[in-house]
């Protein structure tokens, strides 16, 4: 088989280009906004930036999958730990979280292999997957409900 011949069965297979400084933010409450960078249907996967200001504290949630998160700028207290510029932690399915909390001016990037849960000390409060991410995307409006 020559070189030439190779190509995918699936001929609407192509590379995903965001310019993310093109992007808007999302503003999704008065101290959170959101970039959306990829949302994909076939895996369940989606990318984000988040960029929080400081004080912002994000509710308790559960880990349905993994996830990957980068700290470009700031600071964020996770469970016991901080993570700080430059630091990088991946998350197994099934991590539990109490808040996360801004402790300074923070933007990072988020890449999560499905849904994560929120809740409170009564019962389930918001689901976050793919789909609002991209309603999000599509809208260029936060939901009123619940936020990452």
């Amino acid at each position: 088989m020559a070189l030439q011949d190779i190509f995918p069965i699936n001929g609407n297979l192509q590379d995903t280009l965001v310019e993310a400084s093109k992007t808007p933010w999302i503003q999704q409450t008065p101290l959170s906004a959101t970039k959306v960078l990829y949302t994909g249907a076939e895996t369940g996967t989606w990318a984000v930036l988040f960029n929080w200001k400081k004080g912002y504290i994000a509710p308790p949630h559960k880990h349905l999958s993994a996830s990957h998160t980068f700290i470009l700028k700031g600071q964020l207290k996770v469970r016991d730990g901080v993570l700080n510029a430059g630091d990088y932690v991946y998350e197994p399915n099934g991590v539990l979280h109490g808040a996360t909390e801004a402790m300074e001016d923070t933007e990072y990037l988020f890449i999560c292999n499905g849904p994560i849960i929120f809740y409170d000390d009564e019962h389930l409060t918001t689901y976050t997957s793919w789909e609002e991410m991209e309603k999000m995307r599509r809208s260029g409006v936060a939901p009123t409900v619940g936020a990452v």
